[in-house]
């Protein structure tokens, strides 16, 4: 990026800047909430688990159920 674009581009940011939408909830948001309701041990499993892996608790838990419903197929 040129310092040409980045002027422009800051400009345009600093007039206009993207609106944010509070009323929906964040990714980390949503991720605590979906801890929140798992008992503390397999919380923590899952986020031990989804750091070691480098995925979010999330796509930790799709894995897990994805295994168990191959399981039963």
């Amino acid at each position: 990026m040129t310092d040409e674009e980045y002027d422009a581009l800051d400009e345009r940011w600093t007039k206009t800047p993207p609106k944010v939408n509070f009323a929906r909830p964040g990714i980390f948001a949503r991720q605590r909430a979906l801890l929140e309701v798992l008992d503390k041990v397999t919380a923590n499993y899952i986020i031990t688990r989804a750091e070691a892996t480098n995925q979010t608790p999330a796509q930790v838990i799709s894995k897990i159920v994805q295994k168990e419903i191959a399981a039963v197929l």
